[in-house]
């Protein structure tokens, strides 16, 4: 793992997206594709903002959650519309967006059809994470219902996700898929979350989720 403190998390979202750009730029020049996937909530906005004017072939660029909650965009609890109201703008605009929703009850009937769209552009050019006070990352919160088979080496590349802290059901990429992503990048901000990495790192995967991928990621944190 690799720590990287900043100053003040303006310099980290500044920092933080020119490495993605650079990264899906090589990918863009070498593979003539690229996909990044990044987290919901209100930590990257910031960096969304950043990144949707930046000089990159957004045509060519797949982009997908992390994880979902199993609402649809009409809901102020979707990520994905979010997504498409913070990055999937200006010159971003033409980017693909992989959807890990579909209009069904539940994350298990719309699985199989998320899934290959998914699958399609594995394995991940670019991935941003997030990490919450409870060391979860993704979807993968410690005492979810199938946490143990998301992070199994044979888990499938989506999986539904039930746990006390998640509120909705959800929908998440398995750790494999996580891990198996060329670049790996995890924002957090605030003492709390340093303090909560830190004792991840002395924890099990099943406590602390987050622990599975951080072996060959960049941590970048800022006050």
């Amino acid at each position: 793992m690799k720590f990287i403190t900043y100053p003040n998390r303006e310099t980290l979202i500044a920092s933080l997206s020119d490495i993605v750009t650079a990264e899906l730029g090589y990918a863009i020049e070498k593979n003539g594709a690229a996909s990044l996937s990044v987290p919901g909530g209100t930590t990257p906005g910031p960096m969304f903002d950043r990144l949707n004017q930046s000089d990159l072939e957004w045509s060519k660029v797949a982009i997908l959650l992390n994880d979902e909650r199993w609402v649809p965009e009409t809901s102020p609890r979707s990520n994905t519309a979010l997504l498409r109201a913070r990055l999937i703008q200006n010159k971003a605009a033409v980017a693909q967006l992989i959807p890990l929703y579909a209009d069904a009850e539940t994350p298990e009937e719309g699985l199989a059809a998320l899934s290959v769209g998914v699958e399609a552009v594995l394995p991940l050019d670019v991935l941003v994470l997030g990490m919450g006070g409870d060391m979860h990352t993704a979807s993968l919160f410690p005492g979810a219902d199938l946490l143990e088979k998301s992070l199994a080496d044979d888990a499938p590349t989506l999986l539904p996700m039930r746990a006390a802290g998640a509120g909705e059901p959800r929908i998440t990429l398995t750790a494999p898929v996580l891990k198996a992503a060329k670049h790996i990048h995890v924002l957090i901000m605030g003492e709390e979350k340093r303090t909560a990495l830190e004792a991840a790192m002395k924890l099990n995967e099943i406590d602390a989720p987050i622990k599975a991928v951080l072996e060959n990621a960049s941590v970048h944190w800022a006050v």
